[in-house]
């Protein structure tokens, strides 16, 4: 059984899209399993937790997309796209990073 996590800040706007698109991966692969939001809410907290801002999808305590930053606050995430940055990644991008995590078991 997999841990599925989105890690947010409040204020970001893109932590709602992303919460969408994690729940559309997860049912596109099958998977029963909830995902568990994981509100941050200092940079304490941030500190932490690793969050490399808001959304960060994590699997099997994981994130998904591993950054090399060593400081860690609140704020909004970007995604290299082929749009440019946005603030999710592309349905591909998540969905292949989700699978590389839960087929390394």
């Amino acid at each position: 059984m997999a841990i599925f996590e989105l890690l947010y800040f409040e204020d970001c706007p893109s932590w709602k899209k992303g919460l969408e698109l994690f729940q559309n991966v997860i049912a596109d692969l099958d998977r029963t399993e909830p995902i568990i939001l994981v509100k941050i809410t200092s940079n304490e907290e941030a500190q932490r937790r690793k969050f490399a801002g808001s959304p960060s999808f994590f699997v099997n305590g994981k994130d998904i997309f591993p950054t090399k930053q060593e400081n860690y606050f609140l704020g909004c995430r970007v995604y290299a796209t082929s749009s440019g940055f946005r603030g999710v990644p592309e349905y591909e991008a998540l969905l292949a990073a989700v699978r590389q995590v839960l087929d390394s078991g």
